[in-house]
């Protein structure tokens, strides 16, 4: 794996953008391992499901009405529509798309989506510009990296205080994705992430909205952005995320600045890429897990619930804590509801689940209003721990943690394929679905990267 060579000195001397920006020149092709590689076409596979299952979602229609009105025709396309945009809009609209379900993957370093920022940018270059299934890996993998390594150095104090990660280190992970499929040096591809460093921003308050996935849009948009604008020359300060006023000194309390190099495992960061079985809010599936197991084992019946305890990090409260939704998009935010829908058999997996009827609906509502959300400290922020007491006087116990990568790739793929199917099959049908899956699997072997999303635009 191709870095900056590790020296010995302390973290006051560390030059983070810098030594970022010197890895993301230096990575090519030949550095990435077959697992990664396969990794990587897993990420880019379940992207693509959620971007075709988000296409017609309000917002995503709203964006692109916005991208038509302005006038911006270009070559990049969007998925789910004929229409081509301007690059930066296309990764506006394609990255809201991907995260307008919130059934996109994660990272536990990240606390974040890790794959929606990046993507959409790679998308839109493949689009403009010929490259290989290999180049958009190895830019994928660089970008992740980034996102990561920085994650690692920023600390949970960034997200704590209000900051939504995929917003604010995604348009890093955009901005180093799209430097190393371009081509750039080490110098512009540092100051691409310090291009980034201004533009990054987007906060919590936004969830259970339609700007929390506008922020996905937006980091890969803005990265993009950083890239095309240092290839030209654009200025920036070269210390931009460790420098007096930057982004950590203004975004992340408890900043440590670290050394940029291999692990001792030498696995990438997208080896521990994280998938989303359930359509709601990674912070929820935990408890959703911990009660589906419960119920499968026990049989439990809805009317047999007395009372329910949930167990979590007290970091969920301000994420997924929506005590009283009444949209469907705020049932993916809410734990109560969910952990309701479980207890009464319903698809969690399901995008038709998520709707404003059923967060209205009288016996969710009186079920999830028997569901106690209660703040306990926990090994990670990927578990939580459920009590449910029932009719009968017992009370069953049961836990999750669902911050644990797959170690069984090809059940991996299996069940990501079966996902996909589900997603983009009703919408364009069995032959195109299957096209796509295929393409995006194959995607190391493709010459023309862009072709990959043939099946879903147009």
């Amino acid at each position: 794996m191709a870095s900056v060579e590790a020296k010995e000195h302390d973290s006051q001397s560390l030059t983070p953008t810098r030594d970022l920006g010197a890895m993301v020149a230096a990575l090519k092709a030949d550095d990435i391992p077959e697992s990664a590689r396969r990794w990587a076409k897993h990420c880019i596979l379940d992207w693509i499901a959620v971007t075709v299952g988000g296409a017609k979602e309000p917002l995503t229609e709203k964006l692109l009405a916005v991208a038509v009105a302005e006038g911006g025709s270009g070559p990049a396309r969007v998925i789910g529509y004929p229409d081509k945009v301007v690059g930066s809009q296309a990764a506006l609209i394609n990255g809201a798309a991907s995260h307008a379900l919130d059934y996109d993957d994660v990272n536990e370093r990240m606390l974040g989506h890790p794959t929606v920022p990046l993507v959409p940018a790679l998308m839109a270059l493949a689009d403009e510009a010929p490259m290989t299934g290999m180049e958009m890996i190895t830019a994928f993998v660089a970008g992740y990296e980034v996102e990561a390594r920085l994650s690692d150095m920023t600390g949970v104090a960034h997200i704590d205080n209000g900051w939504h990660s995929t917003a604010t280190i995604g348009t890093f992970g955009s901005a180093a994705a799209a430097a190393n499929a371009m081509g750039l040096d080490a110098d512009q591809s540092t100051a691409a992430l310090g291009i980034a460093a201004t533009q990054a921003a987007g906060l919590r308050i936004m969830f259970g909205t339609e700007c929390k996935p506008f922020h996905a849009g937006k980091a890969a948009s803005n990265g993009l952005l950083a890239a095309r604008l240092a290839g030209k020359g654009f200025t920036s300060r070269e210390n931009a995320i460790e420098g007096e006023n930057g982004f950590a000194a203004t975004q992340a309390e408890g900043f440590v600045p670290l050394p940029v190099y291999p692990k001792s495992n030498g696995r990438f960061a997208v080896e521990e890429n994280l998938f989303k079985y359930h359509a709601a809010c990674y912070l929820t599936h935990a408890g959703i897990d911990a009660l589906r197991k419960l119920r499968d084992e026990a049989g439990i019946k809805p009317e047999e619930v007395v009372a329910v305890r949930e167990h979590v990090p007290e970091t969920h409260f301000t994420v997924c804590n929506i005590p009283e939704p009444e949209t469907g998009l705020e049932i993916k935010f809410s734990m109560r509801h969910t952990a309701a829908m479980v207890l009464s058999g319903i698809d969690t997996g399901a995008m038709n689940s998520y709707t404003d009827e059923a967060a209205n609906r009288n016996d969710l509502v009186e079920l999830r209003r028997k569901v106690e959300i209660v703040a306990k400290p926990l090994d990670s922020r990927m578990q939580a721990e459920v009590v449910v007491d029932l009719a009968d006087g017992r009370s069953l116990v049961g836990k999750a943690d669902v911050g644990v990568p797959a170690a069984d790739i090809d059940e991996q793929e299996r069940r990501l394929s079966e996902k996909f199917m589900a997603l983009v099959a009703p919408i364009l049908g069995e032959d195109r679905a299957q096209q796509a899956l295929d393409a995006c699997l194959a995607l190391d072997t493709a010459e023309d990267a862009a072709r990959i999303f043939d099946a879903v635009t147009g």
